[in-house]
């Protein structure tokens, strides 16, 4: 475990806060657009509040499956809303799950 990760999550423990797991299913957005779009998120992503980590490829049901660390659900939802939402290309609507974590750590 890096320092930097041990960091997040004491921090997140000791503000009685969860870290939120994200799961986004995006069934019909493809490979291509999904590097295009990352492309111009990641400096966004890296600097936005809350955010620790990204991971993203195709999922087995087609499309693309992403899954991120935020420290809260509220940081990850006020990113979306602001930054994605209203740049997502027509007829992509991301299925969305928020799952509590309790740990989590890095090589």
């Amino acid at each position: 475990m890096t320092a930097a990760s041990f960091l997040k999550l004491t921090k997140m423990k000791t503000d009685q806060t969860s870290a939120a797991l994200l799961i986004t299913e995006q069934p019909n957005l493809d490979e291509g657009t999904y590097a295009s779009i990352m492309e111009q998120l990641m400096p966004l992503l890296r600097s936005a509040k809350g955010f620790i980590s990204h991971a993203g490829g195709p999922s087995p049901d087609g499309g693309i499956r992403i899954i991120e660390i935020w420290e809260s659900e509220a940081d990850s939802q006020k990113f979306f809303n602001e930054n994605l939402k209203p740049n997502l290309p027509p007829g992509v609507v991301p299925d969305m799950r928020y799952y509590e974590l309790h740990a989590g750590f890095t090589r």
